[in-house]
C-alpha cells in the first residue's frame, strides 16, 4: 500500500498550490479520502474529506471557500486545490485513506506560505 503526496512547495501569500496523492495497493474507489495537515508544535488537523464516489465533501472552517478536494478514481488520485493561501496554512500536508477499520497515511508534503 502506498499513498504518495506531491505538489507542495514555497508560495507567496495569496498564491495557489495543487496537491496530489497517488494511491496504490488497495481498492481506491472504496475508500473515503482526506487531507490533514500538521504545523510545527501543533496537532494534526483535518483539512478536507471526500467520500468514496466523490459526491460528498467537507472542509475545516479555516479553509472553506479557499480549498477544494477532488478525486479521480480512474487514476487512483485525490487532489487538494489550495487558493488564496495564507501564512497560517504552512504545514506538512498528509493524505489519508479510510474504509471501515482500514486506514493508511501518506508520508506528507511540505507547504510553506511566506513572502
Amino acid at each position: 500500500v502506498q499513498l504518495v503526496e506531491s505538489g507542495g512547495g514555497l508560495v507567496q501569500p495569496g498564491g495557489s498550490l495543487r496537491l496530489s496523492c497517488a494511491a496504490s495497493g488497495f481498492t481506491f474507489g472504496r475508500y473515503a479520502m482526506s487531507w490533514y495537515r500538521q504545523a510545527p508544535e501543533k496537532e494534526r488537523e483535518l483539512v478536507a474529506v471526500i467520500s468514496s464516489a466523490g459526491g460528498t465533501t467537507n472542509y475545516a472552517d479555516s479553509v472553506k471557500g479557499r480549498f477544494t478536494i477532488s478525486r479521480d478514481n480512474a487514476k487512483n488520485t485525490v487532489y487538494l486545490q489550495m487558493n488564496y493561501l495564507k501564512p497560517e496554512d504552512t504545514a506538512v500536508y498528509y493524505c489519508y485513506a479510510q474504509f471501515r477499520v482500514q486506514s493508511f497515511w501518506g508520508q506528507g508534503t511540505q507547504v510553506t506560505v511566506s513572502s
